[in-house]
């Protein structure tokens, strides 16, 4: 039940709290629906708990009350944003839990059959359209080098890693997915590999160190281009790496494996098959290929206005049968699936405690409320992995219909 928590430090009963109506409204959500934790809210000198008691159990020190309005009219971008201007912050627990916590609630499924409630966030809603919806016009930041380098690991992997245990470190949970990758790909000595969106070549330094494969890496970002070509030639394979700062739909010659990993949810919907017709084009008869890409694990697809707005503006997340379809346009056979999604929330956890542990040395290059927004992200993938409707795809394909698999799964 919904209380008003009076220890002996003289917290005060709820009445002295005088919530606003989008409160009292969200306390009352909460207190009905939230499963698999718990969430207090700390005003002043007062305590408001909303939720089951067991599993996790967060504190939130309000400091703005208009919080409750952003997050009743805009959801996830309303509390992503209340989070960026500091009109809340984390006392006790960990914000991703919270957010897991409210995604498996599944709010808006659970109270539409409520009258009453489906109302009453009519209202709340309809006052946001009168007074304006959330700024539309997205921050940009010239986002250097340094600032990954402060989370990721040395490979420099900005995609989801493979944890084999929940105590792995982020190297480790790095290096198992590229040799994973790697494995499902059957990589061979020489093996000619195109890596579509290649990021920061960690993929193919890896290739080229630890299975002898020749590599092509392609990107559209000018920072990943220069970086890739540095780091490839710290490595000592300038003669065995090229980086191409090019689109994907001018790559010229053929290639024995094919990835991509974290580039399919940047292609245009309009370029799916141009990016899948590439592949097959590119591919020799008896090649084989990877795409590795966040995913949707539902009919609709929906996106969450946070990360459209200050993360990844433009993204989609593929359903599995769109790349199915894909794939099989393009005359390519599907050899296997997998879906990583847990994975991803292990990943983003190292992400998050590097994050944390160079704060002081991001606040001298950058402000508060762009550092807060990138923690909110990190927070917002944490819980998707583990509760959203949301997946990592690998799908392995091959040029030759009648290519087979190896017999035990990768």
């Amino acid at each position: 039940m919904l209380t008003a928590d009076a220890p002996s430090q003289g917290v005060s009963p709820r009445e002295s709290v005088r919530l606003p109506a989008a409160g009292g409204f969200l306390v009352e959500l909460f207190d009905r629906f939230l499963v698999g934790g718990r969430v207090r809210f700390r005003i002043r000198d007062a305590e408001i708990s909303a939720g089951p008691p067991g599993g996790s159990d967060t504190v939130l020190r309000v400091h703005n009350p208009q919080l409750f309005a952003r997050v009743v009219r805009y959801g996830n971008l309303g509390l992503g944003e209340a989070f960026m201007n500091g009109d809340f912050t984390v006392e006790e627990g960990e914000l991703h839990e919270f957010l897991t916590a409210c995604l498996r609630s599944h709010f808006e499924e659970r109270f539409r059959h409520d009258v009453r409630l489906v109302a009453r966030a009519l209202y709340h809603r309809t006052r946001a359209l009168l007074n304006g919806t959330a700024r539309s016009v997205r921050r940009h930041y010239d986002v250097g080098e340094d600032l990954f380098e402060t989370f990721l690991d040395g490979s420099m992997s900005y995609s989801c890693g493979y944890a084999q245990s929940p105590a792995d470190d982020l190297a480790t949970l790095q290096r198992t997915k590229l040799d994973r990758i790697c494995r499902k790909l059957c990589l061979r000595a020489d093996d000619r590999v195109l890596d579509i969106g290649c990021g920061f070549g960690g993929l193919l330094i890896f290739a080229a160190r630890e299975y002898g494969a020749r590599g092509t890496g392609v990107t559209l970002s000018r920072l990943h281009a220069e970086s890739a070509s540095r780091r490839v030639a710290e490595a000592g394979l300038a003669k065995r790496i090229q980086i191409k700062l090019a689109d994907f739909g001018g790559i010229t010659g053929t290639f024995e494996r094919v990835v991509s990993v974290g580039m399919l949810e940047h292609v245009p919907r309009r370029r799916y098959g141009a990016y899948f017709r590439t592949m097959a084009r590119t591919l020799v008869p008896d090649g084989l290929g990877l795409v590795h890409t966040i995913g949707c694990n539902a009919a609709r697809n929906h996106h969450d206005p946070f990360i459209q707005k200050y993360v990844f503006p433009g993204s989609n997340q593929p359903r599995l049968s769109e790349i199915a379809g894909g794939l099989e346009r393009a005359g390519l056979a599907i050899l296997d699936v997998e879906n990583i999604a847990q994975h991803y929330a292990y990943t983003i956890l190292g992400w998050l405690g590097r994050f944390r542990t160079k704060r002081e040395y991001l606040a001298r290059h950058y402000d508060e409320t762009f550092l807060r927004m990138w923690e909110y992200y990190f927070h917002c993938g944490i819980a998707a992995g583990f509760a959203s409707d949301g997946a990592v795809y690998q799908t392995v394909f091959a040029a030759d219909r009648s290519a087979r698999p190896p017999l035990v799964r990768v």
